[in-house]
């Protein structure tokens, strides 16, 4: 099994900061890609950042120059660091992990998800 320890959420005012992390543990071979989306109110889940082992990072054009996604390799931690929030970016934040389980499977995993508010 693989776990997915997500923090960092909250409210915040608009402009305002956040950093979210995530750390992933378990019976992990090795991780692909790590990465953040988000679902707001009666909207789908929608893609905010990933980050593949080799560091190449892939943004959604809504945040973009927003926000910055980078990872640790030790302990498999994925940040999302937050900048220039709007009311628009409020929305359960979910951590997102490719991982390989062993030579030959791989699945994906999701975290239970954090709560970011961001008021006007």
């Amino acid at each position: 099994q693989v776990q997915l320890v997500e923090s960092g959420g909250g409210l915040v005012q608009a402009g305002g900061s956040l950093r979210l992390s995530c750390t992933a543990s378990g019976s992990i071979f090795s991780i692909n890609t790590m990465g953040w989306y988000r679902q707001a109110p009666g909207k789908q889940r929608e893609l905010v950042a990933t980050i593949t082992s080799e560091s190449r990072s892939n943004y959604a054009d809504s945040v973009k120059g927003r926000v910055i996604i980078f990872r640790d390799s030790a302990p498999n931690t994925v940040y999302l660091q937050m900048y220039s929030l709007k009311p628009e970016d409020t929305a359960v934040y979910y951590c997102y992990v490719h991982a390989n389980i062993d030579t030959s499977l791989s699945y994906d995993y999701w975290g239970q998800g954090t709560q970011v508010t961001v008021s006007s």
